[in-house]
């Protein structure tokens, strides 16, 4: 479910200060932060992320595309290492037919 329209985008403030000090400052330095749940803001394009996943840092390089999404979006929390069974099988199982 969406955030009501009359509160607006969740933008955290600790996040939206860093991102202007880095502007103002020329800064291009990534920034560091757990705020997966942050809306990404105009401001935030051309910036470079380091967003907490539960394990490690990932980097996430802010493009036009991504406003409007949550920073989370681009940090995967889960790592797919593909289904058991079919190829893997048929591998240990030797020719086919018999």
């Amino acid at each position: 479910m969406s955030r009501s329209k009359k509160k607006g985008p969740y933008i955290d403030v600790r996040l939206a200060a860093k991102v202007e000090k880095g502007a103002s400052s020329g800064n291009r330095e990534p920034i560091k932060t757990w705020a997966r749940d942050c809306t990404i803001h105009p401001d935030f394009v051309g910036v470079t992320f380091l967003v907490h996943n539960g394990k490690s840092f990932l980097k996430v390089y802010v493009t036009e595309d991504m406003v409007g999404h949550k920073l989370g979006e681009f940090s995967p929390t889960r790592i797919f290492k593909g289904h058991s069974g079919g190829k893997a099988k048929a591998a240990t199982a030797g020719p086919p037919g018999k």
